[in-house]
């Protein structure tokens, strides 16, 4: 079971992006790195350089149970990954529901080269949407595709500098679509990156 360290209330740090979502298109700055040493996890920051979430833990890459925390340390979901016969399944919950949930993400089977993983999404009015990863050609670069529309929600690709430089392999940028509750995008990016093993 992977353990977690969450850090004590910063009243003071308490960072705009930590709202569930905007009415603007949001950048966010993904680093697959933790705060904590020796750590597994990310750190996410939002367009100010202010940090939004975080995950961290102590086991290795292939854990079954992670947290996705904010800057506090409040834990904002608990993923959790299920035996789900030859391929793998993670559900992500809630922290005001342990019972339900939120969403579960099927891996693909890997019998087609085009399957992406799939999601199910519940809405607070308990309506089931379809969400998909789709890679775009690494593991580094994918985005998180509204299936009754086909509307991207948020594409996930290495950060370049303005004047194009590629930061390092574990750098990334995420562009979030208005209206869209980021904290689950972000419960799906932490599900695609165990899936690959990044996290």
């Amino acid at each position: 079971m992977a353990k977690i360290h969450p850090s004590p209330a910063l009243p003071s740090q308490t960072p705009s992006s930590n709202q569930v979502s905007s009415s603007q298109r949001e950048h966010f700055t993904i680093w697959m790195k933790s705060l904590v040493f020796n750590g597994n996890g990310c750190t996410v920051y939002d367009s100010k350089g202010c940090i939004a979430y975080r995950v961290d833990n102590y086991d290795s890459k292939r854990c079954s149970k992670v947290y996705l925390m904010d800057v506090n340390g409040k834990v904002v979901l608990k993923i959790l990954k299920k035996k789900f016969r030859l391929f793998g399944r993670w559900e992500g919950y809630r922290c005001s529901d342990q019972i339900r949930p939120w969403f579960k993400v099927k891996r693909p089977c890997g019998f087609l080269d085009a399957e992406h993983p799939t999601c199910e999404v519940w809405t607070e009015s308990g309506h089931l949407r379809f969400y998909q990863i789709d890679g775009l050609g690494s593991k580094s670069s994918f985005k998180i595709v509204d299936m009754s529309q086909r509307n991207v929600l948020a594409e996930v690709r290495r950060k370049h500098t303005e004047s194009g430089i590629a930061l390092g392999e574990d750098v990334f940028t995420m562009e979030v679509e208005s209206c869209v509750d980021h904290s689950l995008i972000m419960g799906l990016v932490v599900v695609y990156g165990l899936m690959n093993h990044i996290i």
